[in-house]
């Protein structure tokens, strides 16, 4: 399967977890909510690694990717824990495209941080995603 596949399955689920966070997210405590979706994470994950025998890899981790790996883990907790609330008090039409203003922010972050270089096509877009997004935030 190609990157492109993988990616608008990702964003295909990333949509249903919009709309099943925003229906299960009635009358609970936000942080609460994200507790839970993580525990089920944390087990889903898991279980993949186990099923895949993959666990022998652990060993192999450098100190700097570890690192980074748990740096990638703190900064999607206080996402999720900001997302769920941002579900609770808002629509999930409204806060979906806010929170996918994250793309702009990553092709802007993968410039400075890891010197991606930017095509004109990728510049338009990134205009054009960011008007979209604040227009949906909006109407």
């Amino acid at each position: 399967m190609s990157w492109q596949l993988y990616a608008f399955i990702s964003a295909l689920f990333a949509a249903l977890t919009a709309i099943f966070a925003k229906i299960g997210i009635k009358g609970v405590d936000s942080n609460l909510a994200t507790a839970i979706r993580t525990i089920v994470i944390l087990i889903f994950a898991w279980s993949i690694v186990l099923f895949q025998g993959t666990t022998s890899s652990l060993g192999s981790l450098s100190s700097y990717t570890l690192l980074f790996l748990i740096l990638s883990g703190i900064t999607t907790g206080i996402s999720w824990l900001f997302y769920f609330r941002a579900l609770q008090l808002g629509t999930a039409s409204q806060v979906a495209p806010i929170d996918k203003l994250s793309m702009v922010l990553t092709i802007i972050l993968a410039v400075l941080i890891l010197k991606e270089k930017l095509s004109l096509l990728t510049i338009i877009g990134t205009i054009l995603m960011s008007v979209g997004a604040i227009c949906i935030a909006l109407g």
